[in-house]
């Protein structure tokens, strides 16, 4: 009959194909076999069947007394029928000659009188059965308690105690929970019947409930565990006569959180005193329960709660609610529920083949979670190279042997229990085919062992098998065919290996036939492995290739982590970090390097240890750090521990609690509020606050309150009327007080009235209108009785709602400005309290005209009940300012203008500041109250704009809102990763993908950057994904050359300026599979939408790609046009040289005769007058480009001929061209020319106009220079160009030797005459010449190159030859206007004559006539 059970138990577990083999196997002839101990074989095939081999019963835990007996229950079925043993504790019992424990015939343990002393306790432990049939293996059952009551011990006793008569009574008598079930009670010494009303708790109180005279007498409790009973001490219960009067509720016995198992049974204890009588009811998470309808929930007398069959649902926090009508109480317990270990997947039995792996999967559940250990035939596996727990729970063994072959156990364990599942392994013969089973426990490396073979010819030996790459914990075999199949192409492979001196052998298959290489991964470095080939065709495997022994290259041995690091604070402001020797490593530790963190930072901070232990000093008070230590050696830093985390000690708090206010409520009472210290300087948990306060008048008589918790207010009562107080607060912690607050002063009223109505409407109200305001007085309600805090006046015209002004209740009147003239207004005025506003009172006025200034803002009001005005109403703070300290931080300061200049608070007065953010548009503003000059406005949101104003309130008056100051919290790192995620396939490439994506949602700054990852698999390490930076402007991106029919996971990280931001939950997309190919089995690739062809040149200039011909070509084109160009201006320039050497002659003849009275040496270039003289040796006449205004307009400026041409020019045209030069005052570049800037004389002006485009260069200009008299005397040798025109003319070398592609702006200047642009410098005046320090000087130029002769000329352009120049600054002087000398070119394109530059030569030979006069005079 068992074995029918047995078998009927394996037909529910095991798959069909299993139990048709286990019925054939039972009756084939080979079932005598497996009774007589050899296993059975189904019949021709030479495949065993797995046999049934299981327990039917397993021992659970017991709890016994001293002296009884004890039955563990075990029984197993197999065939044949197993051996039975017991452990205790780990180890076999001995029981052959044990004459107290004995086995029994179905294998259970049988112990009698039971042995349990103080010192002596034999029988108590774990116990285990052992169940083993020979040539088959060993199984284990579950472990089971057996827990022997101690000896009678009361934790507490009954005590005498009186009852009123209808109360509940609770008698006490608590022992240990294993002497529980034999505890019980007497009254008046005999057995105390149990029932409704009396019963007994899970802890041996007892509470009688509805208690009635008969309950009345004596009590004590009794255990009995075996030995003689112990009794406890007796106790009296009286029951008094009710006495009609009400007494507070108690709770006579409070619930107490509790941990159960499911399915047990709960008592949560509760039991009320008081008159009259309370009822007991009770809730779970704030609802209700149901105890009358429900089957499981009973509520037990007293009013406690009985919870029946326990459930995981039933876990959570239960309230025990006491009500009588007139006060109601509370008591609250914690139901915690576990449960024991449960196979959610249990192993199965598996075939296998040596040298494969394989995998014994275990899933369970529990709570607590179960921890899982895998026993092998009864014996512990531990964990190895070859043996190892993967997927936490599951058993791999890999390189079967056939010693591996039995019984594995999966045993799950937690706090409440334990249970066992098992599996057979069975390894067959390698030419003995596997049947086909489900291959759910076998590895990829061994299932193509499960391929059934056929007869045939085998493969020989591969050949030339090699390692043909070795490295640290991998080797790359490669080998070529076997010689009986040279082709080989349907061949598979298996690889073979070991560590040298170990016989279990493990086994690597080729991915696809014809593949003649493999990877063998996960060795150990500096190892010595033995490989040998096998090849397998469809016949089977053939012939293994001779032995290839290869060492794995050495690792550089760094130091493992340090074990046992454990770190504790010594103080408030130091932790002491200890740790032990690495265990691994290669050489000796040289040093360690401890790193400490503070908790929410990311700055690390490390130092160099040489010992196992190191104290750090100087750390924040009650602040965690983290602590990780690493070891190095000769080679470098090891591994790093895992981190530790601590926190400081505890300390008295730095600082006071901040913001403190006081609120007068009545004569009698003051309200205080405050706020915690600032969170750095609480050093610890705030355990409460002290609260000292004194009358002002009596500063040594202080009373003292505390307030425990995190109460941030405190009401203090029985002051005095009309009395001022001082209060200051000081913060808490388990260490001691920290410092107090200022003394803070408040007032309490004369008297108390009434508040429970609105006032009555103000007795009186006048209104005085002037011009721009109205003069508003009012004398108070009739009624004297009622509070008043204050007067809201408003006004508007024509209807008194436009605005609304609020008032202290002392202010009798106000006057309302900013009003405009000659305007009917209404103004109403009404009395409120705290119920609300009163019945308003209404005037109207009309405001004077502008032109009424009869009146004044002076006025006596004769009303009565008027006091005299306040001289200083509440004026707002001022200069109120946010200082931002984090990104959840802001301070506000400000100032108060009727503080005393030291801005020291004497008075009861305190500050509201409120605060808002904009967005959303429609937040509301929240509000604090503060009595210093700053507030600490904290949890804001990072990177967020607020602003913030302040009022002021001093007893009940108040002032307006100051003006706002605003402040932008720091930025924060993101908080939230970016949305809406999401990837298409691009059109027509299939092997681009575009990534679209949104901002976080909580960005805390500005992004900029995201950083996209995208993987093939993705549970891979995030440093193994490939990475794609995108700029912070950007929400999509292209990601090219992906293969094609290929599932990619994409993440997606945001970045700003504080750091990085979460990663976006993954997103699986496949990419397409191919459409088509490109050609013969090639590809085209996917170049993308963004590629550009390489190009040998640069782009052009809007980034379209230029071919390289095409750049060459462009390159040739501007380098001929230059050459020409260069060309041509030398031939012109040759030309025109040789056409003005005879005026040179002619020039030079002629200054020589008019300065003959002066001994000058050498020739022209020698001649240095006294600055007046231009040397133009390296300047010359050259064309400029056109100006792109197809009109330019341009001004003739005529050389005069006499001082009464120059006319002075008007003071205002003068300061209009200053002006005008002022705003194009810039930095000067390096090589620009100036005037000499202290010449002082009469300069015609020149006009020049500019470009349409805008200056690229900034211009330098000269100060306006003085206008003098003109002189009779004439000036000599025109050639002296006015150092200022020079200055004007030379701005024009720079546009043509400047870079072409620059456009700057140009002056173009088109003179009637060749010389026509050149200014007469007027008389200088007597003195040294004044210089502007902040111009540069220019020497002064020769007269060599001024009488060249032109052809020609379109307009000048003055340069330095020989070197490129910057453009030079133009600069208009402020001269004396010349009347009628400008004219407008009518052509041009005009030309100059010989004959008419020979007439101006000789005007020139006059005026050096002039020169010599002025020289010699």
């Amino acid at each position: 009959m068992a074995a029918e059970r047995g078998a009927r138990r394996l037909l529910g577990t095991s798959s069909f194909w299993l139990c048709c083999l286990l019925l054939l196997g039972r009756r084939a002839p080979g079932a005598a076999a497996a009774r007589s101990g050899s296993p059975p074989q189904s019949p021709g095939s030479g495949v065993r069947t797995f046999t049934p081999f299981y327990f039917l019963v397993e021992p659970v835990d017991t709890l016994s007394s001293r002296g009884s007996s004890v039955i563990l229950n075990c029984s197993a079925y197999s065939e044949p029928s197993p051996k039975i043993e017991w452990k205790k504790d780990g180890t076999f019992l001995n029981l052959v000659s044990d004459d107290r424990r004995q086995l029994l015939p179905d294998g259970s343990l049988f112990i009698t009188n039971v042995v349990h002393a103080k010192h002596n306790k034999p029988d108590e432990g774990y116990y285990q059965c052992v169940a083993t049939v020979e040539n088959l293996g060993t199984i284990v059952s579950r472990t089971a308690k057996l827990t022997v009551a101690s000896l009678p011990r009361f934790a507490s006793q009954p005590e005498p105690s009186s009852v009123y008569a209808g109360n509940s009574a609770v008698l006490n008598c608590e022992v240990n929970a294993d002497l529980v079930p034999f505890v019980r009670w007497e009254q008046n010494r005999q057995p105390l019947l149990l029932d409704d009303r009396v019963i007994k708790l899970p802890s041996g109180t007892l509470v009688i409930s509805n208690v009635t005279e008969r309950d009345g007498g004596l009590y004590r409790c009794v255990v009995e565990s075996g030995g003689p009973p112990k009794y406890s001490d007796e106790a009296e219960l009286k029951v008094l006569p009710d006495p009609e009067v009400t007494s507070n509720l108690v709770f006579l016995k409070q619930p107490s959180s509790l941990v159960r198992v499911i399915g047990q049974s709960a008592v949560l204890p509760c039991v009320a005193l008081g008159l009259p009588t309370p009822t007991i009811r009770w809730m779970k998470n704030e609802e209700a329960l149901d105890t009358e309808s429900s089957e499981r929930l009973v509520l037990l007398a007293g009013g406690s709660l009985e919870i029946s069959d326990v459930t995981e649902d039933d876990a959570g926090t239960y309230f025990c609610i006491a009500d009588n009508g007139n006060e109601t109480i509370e008591a609250q317990a914690e139901l915690t529920v576990q449960a024991q270990p449960e196979f959610l997947k249990q192993p199965t039995n598996i075939y296998a083949h040596e040298s494969m792996d394989i995998i014994f999967e275990c899933e369970v559940t529990g709570k607590p979670a179960p921890t899982v250990k895998w026993v092998k035939n009864g014996d512990m596996v531990i964990p190895s190279d070859y043996f190892k727990i993967v997927k936490e729970h599951n058993l791999q063994v890999l390189g079967l042997v056939k010693s591996d072959e039995g019984f594995y156990q999966c045993i799950a364990e937690n706090d409440v229990g334990n249970a066992q599942a098992g599996a057979q392994l069975i390894i067959l013969e390698h030419d003995v085919a596997i049947p086909t089973l489900p291959p759910t426990s076998l590895t990829s490396a061994t299932t193509d062992h499960l391929a059934p073979a056929t007869t045939g010819p085998l493969p020989s030996a591969p050949r030339d098998v090699v390692a043909s790459l070795v490295s640290t914990r991998f080797i790359k075999l490669t080998w070529r065919t076997p010689a009986s199949d040279p082709h080989g192409d349907n061949l598979t492979y298996s690889v073979f290996y070991t560590k040298e001196g170990i016989a279990r052998e493990r086994v690597e298959n080729t991915s696809h036939p014809g593949e003649m290489q493999v990877t063998i991964q996960n060795l150990m470095p500096a190892t010595v492995y033995i490989f040998r080939v096998m090849a397998q065709n469809k016949h089977g495997s053939g012939e293994s290739s001779a032995p290839l022994r290869v060492e794995t290259q050495p690792e550089v041995q760094l130091p493992g982590p340090a074990p046992n690091i454990r770190a504790y604070a010594t103080s408030p402001t130091s932790i002491t970090v200890t740790w032990e020797t690495p265990l691994s490593g290669n050489g000796e530790i040289q040093n360690y390097k401890l790193y400490y963190m503070e908790k929410g930072t990311d700055k690390e901070q490390d130092v160099d240890v040489s010992s196992h232990s190191h104290t750090i000093n100087g750390l924040k008070k009650y602040t965690e750090y983290s602590f990780r230590v690493v070891a190095y050696n000769k080679h470098g830093p090891g591994v790093s521990t895992q981190d530790v985390a601590v926190r400081t000690l505890s300390d008295v708090p730095s600082a006071a609690p901040q913001n403190l206010s006081l609120e007068v409520r009545n004569s009698k009472s003051i309200m205080i509020h405050w706020q915690p210290p600032p969170p750095a300087t609480q050093n610890g948990q705030i355990t409460g606050y002290k609260i000292r306060y004194r009358k002002a008048s009596r500063k040594s008589d202080v009373t003292e309150t505390l307030v425990t918790g995190t109460q941030l207010s405190q009401l203090i009562e029985g002051l005095d009327r009309g009395t001022e107080y001082n209060f200051r607060v000081a913060a808490l912690t388990i260490n001691g007080t920290g410092p107090a607050t200022d003394w803070l002063s408040a007032e309490t009223f004369e008297s108390d009235l009434d508040e429970t109505r609105v006032p009555d409407v103000p007795s009186s109200l006048h209104v005085r209108p002037l011009v721009t305001s109205i003069v508003v007085s009012w004398t108070p309600p009739e009624n004297q009785n009622i509070v008043v805090r204050g007067y809201a006046i408003g006004y508007g015209i024509g209807s008194p709602h436009a605005q609304t002004i609020k008032v202290d209740y002392k202010q009798r009147y106000y006057t309302i400005e900013n009003l405009d003239p000659s305007s009917h207004y209404v103004i109403t005025l009404k009395a409120f309290n705290n119920v609300g506003e009163g019945i308003p009172l209404y005037e109207s006025a009309v405001t004077r005209p502008h032109t009424d200034t009869s009146e004044v803002d002076l006025f006596v009001i004769n009303a009565p009940y008027t006091p005299v005005p306040d001289p200083t109403p509440m004026m707002p703070p001022v200069g109120v300012q946010a200082s931002i300290l984090s990104h959840d931080t802001i301070r506000i300061t400000w100032a108060d203008n009727s503080l005393p200049k030291h801005q020291k608070i004497t008075d009861s007065r305190y500050y509201t500041v409120r605060w808002k953010t904009n967005i959303p548009a429609n937040t509301k503003y929240k509000n604090a109250n503060a009595t210093t000059l700053s507030y600490l406005v904290t949890g804001l949101k990072a990177n967020t704009l607020y602003e913030f104003s302040v009022m002021v309130t001093k007893g009940r008056r108040s002032s307006t809102w100051s003006m706002t100051a605003h402040g932008t919290t720091f930025e924060l790192v993101p908080t939230s990763p970016p949305k809406d995620v999401t990837v298409v396939s691009k059109e027509g490439k299939p092997r681009t993908i575009i990534v679209n994506w949104q901002p976080p949602s909580e960005a805390n700054g500005k992004i900029t950057g995201y950083i996209i990852y995208y993987s093939t698999d993705v549970n891979a390490e995030i440093h193994d994904w490939v990475i794609e930076p995108v700029v912070g402007n950007r929400l999509t991106h292209q990601i090219q050359e992906l293969t094609l029919d290929t599932p990619y996971y994409f993440k997606i990280q945001a970045r700003n300026s504080k750091g990085m931001g979460p990663m976006s939950e993954a997103v699986q997309f496949r990419t397409p599979k191919a459409s088509g190919s490109a050609g013969k089995g090639s590809r085209l690739p996917d170049l993308g939408s963004d590629y550009k062809p390489p190009m040998s040149g640069s782009n052009s200039p809007h980034g379209s790609p230029t071919s390289p011909l095409d750049s060459n070509m462009l390159l040739v084109i501007i380098v001929s046009v230059g050459v020409i160009t260069i060309v041509v201006v030398v031939i012109i320039a040759v030309f025109c040289t040789r056409r003005t050497t005879s005026h040179q002659k002619k020039k030079r003849a002629a200054c020589k005769s008019v300065n003959g009275s002066h001994k000058y040496k050498g020739n022209s270039k020698d001649v240095k007058p006294p600055d007046l003289w231009i040397h133009h040796e390296r300047l010359e006449l050259k064309p400029i480009d056109k100006s792109p205004d197809p009109n330019p307009i341009m001004t003739d400026t005529p050389i005069p001929r006499n001082s009464q041409d120059i006319t002075p020019v008007d003071n205002s045209m003068d300061s209009n061209i200053h002006q005008r030069r002022n705003s194009y005052r810039g930095h000067e570049s390096e090589d620009s020319m100036s005037t000499l800037a202290g010449r002082r004389g009469m300069r015609p002006k020149m006009m020049m106009p500019f470009d349409s485009q805008p200056p690229q260069q900034s211009i330098r200009n000269t100060p306006s220079t003085d206008t003098m008299p003109a002189s009779s005397s004439q000036t000599c040798c025109t050639d002296h160009q006015d150092p200022e025109g020079a200055t004007s003319s030379s701005y024009l070398a720079s546009s043509q030797e400047e870079d072409s592609g620059q456009s700057l702006p140009t002056a173009h200047v088109r003179p009637s005459h060749p010389l026509k642009s050149f200014a007469v410098p007027a008389i200088p005046p007597p003195g040294p010449p004044t210089y502007d320090p902040t111009l540069p000087s220019t020497p002064l130029l020769s007269q060599q190159a001024l009488n060249h002769h032109l052809h020609s000329v379109k307009t000048a352009s003055i340069g330095t030859l020989g070197r490129s120049r910057p453009p030079m600054p133009v600069v208009v002087p402020s001269a004396p206007d010349v009347q009628e000398t400008t004219r407008m070119l009518e052509d041009s394109e005009s030309s100059y004559e010989p004959d008419e530059l020979t007439k101006e030569m000789a005007h020139l030979e006059g005026l050096m006539k002039d020169l010599n006069a002025i020289t010699t005079a």
